[in-house]
Protein backbone atom coordinates (compact mmCIF):
# COMPACT_ATOMS: atom_id res chain seq x y z
CA UNK A 1 0.00 0.00 0.00
CA UNK A 2 1.33 3.46 -0.91
CA UNK A 3 2.55 5.61 1.96
CA UNK A 4 -0.04 8.13 3.11
CA UNK A 5 1.21 11.68 3.69
CA UNK A 6 -0.23 14.49 5.79
CA UNK A 7 0.75 18.15 6.21
CA UNK A 8 -0.03 20.37 9.22
CA UNK A 9 -0.13 24.14 9.68
CA UNK A 10 -0.46 25.46 13.25
CA UNK A 11 -1.52 29.09 13.74
CA UNK A 12 -1.93 31.20 16.85
CA UNK A 13 -0.63 30.59 20.34
CA UNK A 14 1.57 27.88 21.84
CA UNK A 15 -1.49 26.28 23.45
CA UNK A 16 -2.65 25.69 19.87
CA UNK A 17 0.73 24.23 19.06
CA UNK A 18 0.29 21.60 21.79
CA UNK A 19 -3.08 20.68 20.25
CA UNK A 20 -1.42 20.39 16.83
CA UNK A 21 1.27 18.17 18.34
CA UNK A 22 -1.45 15.87 19.67
CA UNK A 23 -2.94 15.65 16.16
CA UNK A 24 0.53 14.88 14.80
CA UNK A 25 0.62 11.99 17.27
CA UNK A 26 -2.85 10.81 16.17
CA UNK A 27 -1.73 10.88 12.52
CA UNK A 28 1.56 9.04 12.97
CA UNK A 29 -0.17 6.51 15.22
CA UNK A 30 -2.51 5.82 12.29
CA UNK A 31 0.41 5.16 9.96
CA UNK A 32 0.56 8.55 8.25
CA UNK A 33 3.86 10.29 7.42
CA UNK A 34 4.17 14.00 8.24
CA UNK A 35 5.51 16.02 5.29
CA UNK A 36 6.83 19.60 5.23
CA UNK A 37 5.49 20.45 1.77
CA UNK A 38 1.71 20.79 1.30
CA UNK A 39 1.85 19.75 -2.38
CA UNK A 40 2.94 16.22 -1.36
CA UNK A 41 0.14 15.64 1.15
CA UNK A 42 -3.04 13.67 0.66
CA UNK A 43 -4.50 15.35 3.77
CA UNK A 44 -3.82 18.95 4.91
CA UNK A 45 -4.79 20.09 8.43
CA UNK A 46 -4.96 23.77 9.44
CA UNK A 47 -5.21 24.37 13.18
CA UNK A 48 -6.66 27.88 13.37
CA UNK A 49 -6.73 30.84 15.74
CA UNK A 50 -9.95 32.81 16.20
CA UNK A 51 -8.94 35.16 19.01
CA UNK A 52 -8.77 38.60 17.37
CA UNK A 53 -9.33 40.14 13.94
CA UNK A 54 -5.78 39.79 12.61
CA UNK A 55 -5.58 36.15 13.70
CA UNK A 56 -8.94 35.35 12.08
CA UNK A 57 -7.79 36.93 8.82
CA UNK A 58 -4.54 34.94 8.87
CA UNK A 59 -6.48 31.72 9.48
CA UNK A 60 -8.95 32.37 6.64
CA UNK A 61 -6.19 33.38 4.21
CA UNK A 62 -4.23 30.23 5.09
CA UNK A 63 -7.27 27.96 4.55
CA UNK A 64 -7.95 29.40 1.09
CA UNK A 65 -4.26 29.22 0.17
CA UNK A 66 -4.02 25.55 1.15
CA UNK A 67 -7.34 24.72 -0.54
CA UNK A 68 -5.53 25.35 -3.85
CA UNK A 69 -3.58 22.11 -3.31
CA UNK A 70 -6.80 20.20 -3.90
CA UNK A 71 -6.51 21.47 -7.50
CA UNK A 72 -2.74 21.43 -8.07
CA UNK A 73 -1.34 18.99 -5.48
CA UNK A 74 -2.05 15.55 -4.11
CA UNK A 75 -4.57 16.81 -1.53
CA UNK A 76 -7.84 14.90 -1.27
CA UNK A 77 -8.96 16.21 2.14
CA UNK A 78 -8.67 19.64 3.75
CA UNK A 79 -9.33 19.66 7.50
CA UNK A 80 -9.83 22.84 9.56
CA UNK A 81 -9.54 22.59 13.35
CA UNK A 82 -9.14 24.81 16.39
CA UNK A 83 -10.52 28.09 17.65
CA UNK A 84 -11.87 29.63 14.44
CA UNK A 85 -14.03 26.62 13.61
CA UNK A 86 -15.11 26.38 17.27
CA UNK A 87 -16.24 30.01 17.15
CA UNK A 88 -17.89 30.12 13.70
CA UNK A 89 -18.74 26.51 12.70
CA UNK A 90 -21.91 27.24 10.71
CA UNK A 91 -20.55 30.25 8.86
CA UNK A 92 -17.33 28.50 7.86
CA UNK A 93 -19.15 25.37 6.70
CA UNK A 94 -21.39 27.49 4.50
CA UNK A 95 -18.69 29.80 3.12
CA UNK A 96 -15.92 27.23 2.66
CA UNK A 97 -17.16 24.32 0.54
CA UNK A 98 -13.47 23.51 -0.11
CA UNK A 99 -13.11 22.26 3.49
CA UNK A 100 -13.94 18.58 3.96
CA UNK A 101 -14.01 18.41 7.78
CA UNK A 102 -14.26 20.86 10.68
CA UNK A 103 -12.93 20.08 14.17
CA UNK A 104 -13.25 22.47 17.13
CA UNK A 105 -10.82 23.48 19.86
CA UNK A 106 -11.31 20.25 21.82
CA UNK A 107 -11.69 17.73 19.00
CA UNK A 108 -8.07 16.78 18.37
CA UNK A 109 -8.64 13.05 18.92
CA UNK A 110 -11.45 13.04 16.30
CA UNK A 111 -8.78 13.41 13.62
CA UNK A 112 -8.51 9.60 13.82
CA UNK A 113 -12.09 9.32 12.49
CA UNK A 114 -11.31 11.72 9.65
CA UNK A 115 -8.17 9.82 8.64
CA UNK A 116 -10.05 6.53 8.91
CA UNK A 117 -12.51 7.80 6.30
CA UNK A 118 -15.62 7.39 8.46
CA UNK A 119 -16.20 10.95 9.69
CA UNK A 120 -18.97 13.46 9.19
CA UNK A 121 -18.07 16.87 7.81
CA UNK A 122 -18.97 18.80 10.98
CA UNK A 123 -17.17 17.46 14.06
CA UNK A 124 -17.13 20.60 16.20
CA UNK A 125 -18.04 19.53 19.73
CA UNK A 126 -18.36 21.11 23.16
CA UNK A 127 -15.10 22.97 23.94
CA UNK A 128 -15.30 21.79 27.57
CA UNK A 129 -15.15 18.11 26.57
CA UNK A 130 -11.39 17.64 26.44
CA UNK A 131 -8.08 18.55 28.00
CA UNK A 132 -4.79 16.97 26.97
CA UNK A 133 -3.51 14.09 29.12
CA UNK A 134 -0.16 12.38 29.53
CA UNK A 135 -1.43 9.33 27.64
CA UNK A 136 -2.55 11.25 24.53
CA UNK A 137 -0.27 10.78 21.53
CA UNK A 138 1.92 13.83 20.98
CA UNK A 139 4.94 14.69 18.84
CA UNK A 140 6.93 17.71 20.01
CA UNK A 141 7.67 19.94 17.03
CA UNK A 142 10.05 22.45 18.54
CA UNK A 143 13.67 21.74 19.35
CA UNK A 144 13.53 18.47 21.29
CA UNK A 145 15.27 20.22 24.17
CA UNK A 146 12.29 22.51 24.82
CA UNK A 147 8.61 21.65 25.22
CA UNK A 148 5.34 23.30 26.23
CA UNK A 149 3.34 21.63 28.98
CA UNK A 150 -0.33 22.53 29.48
CA UNK A 151 -1.53 22.64 33.09
CA UNK A 152 -5.16 23.40 32.26
CA UNK A 153 -7.58 24.33 29.51
CA UNK A 154 -10.25 27.04 29.40
CA UNK A 155 -10.78 30.06 31.63
CA UNK A 156 -13.28 31.28 34.24
CA UNK A 157 -12.44 35.00 33.99
CA UNK A 158 -14.82 37.51 32.36
CA UNK A 159 -12.39 40.07 30.86
CA UNK A 160 -14.38 42.44 28.64
CA UNK A 161 -12.11 42.10 25.59
CA UNK A 162 -11.55 38.34 25.56
CA UNK A 163 -13.35 35.50 23.74
CA UNK A 164 -11.24 32.66 25.17
CA UNK A 165 -13.89 31.36 27.63
CA UNK A 166 -16.40 31.20 24.75
CA UNK A 167 -13.96 29.30 22.52
CA UNK A 168 -12.19 27.12 25.07
CA UNK A 169 -14.84 26.67 27.77
CA UNK A 170 -14.55 26.88 31.54
CA UNK A 171 -11.28 26.08 33.29
CA UNK A 172 -10.34 22.40 33.44
CA UNK A 173 -7.15 21.70 35.37
CA UNK A 174 -5.22 18.50 34.86
CA UNK A 175 -4.46 16.36 37.89
CA UNK A 176 -0.97 16.90 39.34
CA UNK A 177 0.09 13.29 38.74
CA UNK A 178 -0.92 13.54 35.08
CA UNK A 179 1.08 16.77 34.61
CA UNK A 180 4.16 15.17 36.19
CA UNK A 181 3.73 12.02 34.07
CA UNK A 182 3.77 14.14 30.91
CA UNK A 183 6.80 16.06 32.20
CA UNK A 184 8.61 12.74 32.64
CA UNK A 185 7.62 11.66 29.14
CA UNK A 186 8.82 14.94 27.59
CA UNK A 187 12.15 14.69 29.43
CA UNK A 188 12.54 11.08 28.30
CA UNK A 189 12.12 12.42 24.74
CA UNK A 190 15.01 14.86 25.22
CA UNK A 191 13.42 17.99 26.75
CA UNK A 192 15.49 19.84 29.34
CA UNK A 193 13.30 22.97 29.36
CA UNK A 194 9.58 22.74 30.24
CA UNK A 195 7.37 25.78 29.70
CA UNK A 196 4.18 25.59 31.80
CA UNK A 197 1.12 27.18 30.19
CA UNK A 198 -2.64 27.54 30.47
CA UNK A 199 -5.15 30.35 29.98
CA UNK A 200 -5.00 31.32 33.67
CA UNK A 201 -2.08 29.56 35.33
CA UNK A 202 -2.43 31.20 38.73
CA UNK A 203 -5.92 29.61 39.01
CA UNK A 204 -4.54 26.11 38.45
CA UNK A 205 -6.37 23.45 40.49
CA UNK A 206 -9.21 25.63 41.81
CA UNK A 207 -11.74 23.72 39.71
CA UNK A 208 -10.62 20.26 40.89
CA UNK A 209 -12.39 18.21 43.58
CA UNK A 210 -11.02 18.92 47.06
CA UNK A 211 -9.19 15.60 47.38
CA UNK A 212 -7.50 16.11 43.96
CA UNK A 213 -6.68 19.78 44.42
CA UNK A 214 -2.99 20.69 44.56
CA UNK A 215 -1.38 24.12 44.69
CA UNK A 216 0.37 25.56 41.66
CA UNK A 217 3.58 25.72 43.72
CA UNK A 218 3.42 21.98 44.47
CA UNK A 219 2.97 21.06 40.80
CA UNK A 220 5.76 23.40 39.69
CA UNK A 221 8.10 21.92 42.30
CA UNK A 222 7.27 18.35 41.27
CA UNK A 223 7.86 19.17 37.59
CA UNK A 224 11.15 20.91 38.45
CA UNK A 225 12.25 17.84 40.43
CA UNK A 226 11.82 15.48 37.46
CA UNK A 227 15.27 14.02 36.81
CA UNK A 228 16.85 15.63 33.74
CA UNK A 229 14.95 18.95 33.82
CA UNK A 230 17.18 22.05 33.74
CA UNK A 231 14.69 24.92 33.32
CA UNK A 232 11.00 25.23 34.28
CA UNK A 233 9.27 28.43 33.20
CA UNK A 234 5.82 29.83 34.09
CA UNK A 235 3.45 31.60 31.71
CA UNK A 236 0.19 33.50 32.01
CA UNK A 237 -0.06 34.36 35.68
CA UNK A 238 -3.06 36.59 36.33
CA UNK A 239 -2.07 39.70 38.38
CA UNK A 240 -3.36 38.73 41.77
CA UNK A 241 -1.61 37.82 44.99
CA UNK A 242 0.90 35.09 44.24
CA UNK A 243 1.41 32.81 47.21
CA UNK A 244 4.67 32.72 49.13
CA UNK A 245 5.39 29.12 48.18
CA UNK A 246 5.42 30.00 44.48
CA UNK A 247 7.54 33.11 45.06
CA UNK A 248 9.98 30.98 47.05
CA UNK A 249 10.33 28.54 44.13
CA UNK A 250 10.90 31.39 41.65
CA UNK A 251 13.48 32.92 43.97
CA UNK A 252 15.33 29.84 45.18
CA UNK A 253 14.71 26.62 43.25
CA UNK A 254 17.76 25.96 41.04
CA UNK A 255 15.60 24.74 38.13
CA UNK A 256 12.62 27.10 38.35
CA UNK A 257 13.62 30.05 36.16
CA UNK A 258 13.11 33.47 37.82
CA UNK A 259 10.77 34.42 34.97
CA UNK A 260 7.20 35.67 35.31
CA UNK A 261 4.81 36.13 32.39
CA UNK A 262 1.92 38.26 33.70
CA UNK A 263 -0.30 40.12 31.19
CA UNK A 264 -1.31 43.32 33.01
CA UNK A 265 -3.33 44.76 30.06
CA UNK A 266 -3.44 48.37 31.36
CA UNK A 267 -2.52 50.58 34.30
CA UNK A 268 -5.29 53.18 34.68
CA UNK A 269 -7.94 52.29 37.29
CA UNK A 270 -10.90 53.28 35.10
CA UNK A 271 -9.54 51.28 32.17
CA UNK A 272 -8.91 48.19 34.30
CA UNK A 273 -12.50 48.47 35.54
CA UNK A 274 -13.88 48.72 32.00
CA UNK A 275 -11.77 45.74 31.05
CA UNK A 276 -13.28 43.82 34.01
CA UNK A 277 -9.85 42.97 35.36
CA UNK A 278 -10.99 42.93 39.00
CA UNK A 279 -8.16 45.10 40.37
CA UNK A 280 -6.55 48.51 40.01
CA UNK A 281 -3.17 50.11 39.39
CA UNK A 282 -2.14 50.13 43.05
CA UNK A 283 -2.46 46.37 43.31
CA UNK A 284 -0.50 45.95 40.08
CA UNK A 285 2.28 48.17 41.43
CA UNK A 286 2.36 46.15 44.65
CA UNK A 287 2.58 42.88 42.69
CA UNK A 288 5.46 44.19 40.54
CA UNK A 289 7.31 45.56 43.60
CA UNK A 290 6.76 42.35 45.58
CA UNK A 291 8.08 40.12 42.79
CA UNK A 292 11.04 42.41 42.04
CA UNK A 293 12.10 42.55 45.70
CA UNK A 294 11.58 38.84 46.43
CA UNK A 295 13.04 37.25 43.28
CA UNK A 296 16.70 38.05 42.48
CA UNK A 297 17.38 38.47 38.77
CA UNK A 298 13.68 38.39 37.85
CA UNK A 299 12.70 38.57 34.18
CA UNK A 300 9.20 40.12 34.00
CA UNK A 301 7.22 39.70 30.78
CA UNK A 302 3.86 41.39 30.29
CA UNK A 303 1.29 42.49 27.69
CA UNK A 304 -0.91 45.57 27.28
CA UNK A 305 -3.93 46.54 25.18
CA UNK A 306 -4.27 50.09 23.84
CA UNK A 307 -7.31 51.56 22.11
CA UNK A 308 -9.85 49.65 24.22
CA UNK A 309 -13.27 51.40 24.22
CA UNK A 310 -13.27 54.33 26.61
CA UNK A 311 -9.49 54.77 26.74
CA UNK A 312 -8.80 58.49 27.13
CA UNK A 313 -5.51 60.22 26.34
CA UNK A 314 -4.98 60.76 30.09
CA UNK A 315 -5.49 57.03 30.80
CA UNK A 316 -3.10 56.11 28.01
CA UNK A 317 -0.53 58.57 29.43
CA UNK A 318 -0.94 56.83 32.80
CA UNK A 319 -0.10 53.51 31.11
CA UNK A 320 3.03 55.02 29.51
CA UNK A 321 4.11 56.36 32.89
CA UNK A 322 3.56 52.92 34.47
CA UNK A 323 5.69 51.15 31.84
CA UNK A 324 8.47 53.72 32.31
CA UNK A 325 8.30 53.09 36.07
CA UNK A 326 8.16 49.28 35.95
CA UNK A 327 10.92 48.78 33.32
CA UNK A 328 9.78 45.34 32.18
CA UNK A 329 12.34 43.09 30.52
CA UNK A 330 9.79 42.07 27.89
CA UNK A 331 6.46 43.69 26.99
CA UNK A 332 4.17 43.39 23.99
CA UNK A 333 1.47 45.89 23.04
CA UNK A 334 -1.73 44.85 21.26
CA UNK A 335 -4.23 47.15 19.62
CA UNK A 336 -7.78 46.42 20.80
CA UNK A 337 -9.71 44.12 18.46
CA UNK A 338 -13.47 44.79 18.52
CA UNK A 339 -14.89 41.26 18.80
CA UNK A 340 -18.67 41.13 18.41
CA UNK A 341 -19.26 38.54 21.15
CA UNK A 342 -17.26 40.38 23.85
CA UNK A 343 -18.86 42.75 26.36
CA UNK A 344 -16.37 45.49 25.37
CA UNK A 345 -18.02 45.56 21.94
CA UNK A 346 -21.05 47.31 23.49
CA UNK A 347 -19.05 49.94 25.38
CA UNK A 348 -19.17 53.61 24.30
CA UNK A 349 -16.08 55.63 23.45
CA UNK A 350 -14.61 53.61 20.58
CA UNK A 351 -11.04 54.71 19.89
CA UNK A 352 -10.24 55.46 16.20
CA UNK A 353 -7.95 52.87 14.58
CA UNK A 354 -5.24 55.40 13.73
CA UNK A 355 -5.20 56.72 17.30
CA UNK A 356 -4.83 53.17 18.67
CA UNK A 357 -2.04 52.43 16.17
CA UNK A 358 -0.18 55.62 17.18
CA UNK A 359 -0.51 54.74 20.87
CA UNK A 360 0.80 51.22 20.27
CA UNK A 361 3.82 52.52 18.30
CA UNK A 362 4.68 55.10 20.94
CA UNK A 363 4.46 52.59 23.80
CA UNK A 364 6.57 50.03 21.94
CA UNK A 365 9.20 52.71 21.22
CA UNK A 366 9.48 53.27 24.97
CA UNK A 367 9.68 49.53 25.61
CA UNK A 368 12.37 49.18 22.92
CA UNK A 369 14.56 51.70 24.76
CA UNK A 370 14.04 49.89 28.06
CA UNK A 371 14.83 46.51 26.46
CA UNK A 372 18.01 47.90 24.87
CA UNK A 373 19.21 49.21 28.25
CA UNK A 374 18.35 45.92 29.98
CA UNK A 375 20.16 43.88 27.32
CA UNK A 376 23.24 46.11 27.32
CA UNK A 377 23.46 45.70 31.09
CA UNK A 378 24.14 42.00 30.43
CA UNK A 379 27.34 42.70 28.45
CA UNK A 380 30.32 41.19 30.27
CA UNK A 381 28.20 38.68 32.19
CA UNK A 382 28.48 34.90 31.93
CA UNK A 383 25.22 32.99 31.44
CA UNK A 384 23.93 29.53 30.64
CA UNK A 385 22.41 29.31 27.15
CA UNK A 386 20.23 26.55 25.71
CA UNK A 387 21.48 25.94 22.16
CA UNK A 388 18.61 25.83 19.64
CA UNK A 389 20.27 25.51 16.24
CA UNK A 390 21.65 27.52 13.31
CA UNK A 391 20.64 31.19 13.19
CA UNK A 392 18.66 32.78 10.37
CA UNK A 393 21.62 35.12 9.81
CA UNK A 394 24.13 32.45 8.83
CA UNK A 395 24.16 28.66 9.02
CA UNK A 396 27.60 28.72 10.68
CA UNK A 397 26.34 30.96 13.52
CA UNK A 398 24.41 29.10 16.20
CA UNK A 399 21.70 30.67 18.32
CA UNK A 400 20.17 29.90 21.69
CA UNK A 401 18.41 31.48 24.66
CA UNK A 402 19.38 32.45 28.18
CA UNK A 403 17.03 31.85 31.12
CA UNK A 404 15.35 35.24 30.64
CA UNK A 405 14.31 34.43 27.07
CA UNK A 406 11.28 32.25 26.42
CA UNK A 407 11.00 30.28 23.14
CA UNK A 408 9.89 32.27 20.07
CA UNK A 409 8.92 35.49 21.85
CA UNK A 410 11.86 37.01 23.73
CA UNK A 411 14.79 37.14 21.33
CA UNK A 412 17.94 35.06 21.02
CA UNK A 413 21.59 34.79 21.95
CA UNK A 414 23.94 34.39 18.95
CA UNK A 415 26.92 32.15 19.65
CA UNK A 416 30.41 32.66 18.23
CA UNK A 417 34.02 31.61 18.86
CA UNK A 418 33.37 27.99 19.75
CA UNK A 419 31.45 24.86 18.96
CA UNK A 420 27.93 24.21 20.20
CA UNK A 421 25.39 21.44 19.58
CA UNK A 422 21.60 21.62 19.47
CA UNK A 423 19.94 20.76 22.76
CA UNK A 424 22.91 21.32 25.04
CA UNK A 425 23.38 23.98 27.71
CA UNK A 426 26.52 26.09 27.18
CA UNK A 427 28.19 28.74 29.32
CA UNK A 428 28.68 31.95 27.34
CA UNK A 429 29.98 35.45 27.92
CA UNK A 430 27.82 38.27 26.54
CA UNK A 431 29.96 40.64 24.43
CA UNK A 432 27.35 42.67 22.55
CA UNK A 433 23.62 43.46 22.80
CA UNK A 434 20.84 45.07 20.75
CA UNK A 435 17.21 46.11 21.35
CA UNK A 436 15.32 42.85 21.29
Amino acid sequence: MAERKIHFVSLGCVKNRVDTEVMLGVATGGGWRIVDEPDEAEVIVVNTCGFIGEAKKESIDTIFELAEYKKVGACKKLVVSGCLSQRYPGQLAEQMPEVDHFLGSSDMMKLAEVLGGRAERMLVGNPADWVVTATDPRIVTQSRASAWLKLAEGCNRTCAFCVIPQIRGKQRSRGADDVVAEAERLVAGGAIELNLISQDTVAYGRDLAKDERRSLAEVVRRVADVKGVRWVRLFYLYPETIDEALIDLLANHPRVVPYVDMPLQHAADAMLERMRRGHGKDRQKRVVERLRSAIPGLTFRTAFIVGHPGETQAEYDELVEFVAWARFEHAVVFRYSDEESCSAHDLPGKVPTLVAAHRARKLMALQRRIAREKNRALVGREMDVLVEGPSEEHELVMKGRHAGQAPDIDGSVYLSEGEAHVGEMRRVRIVQASDW
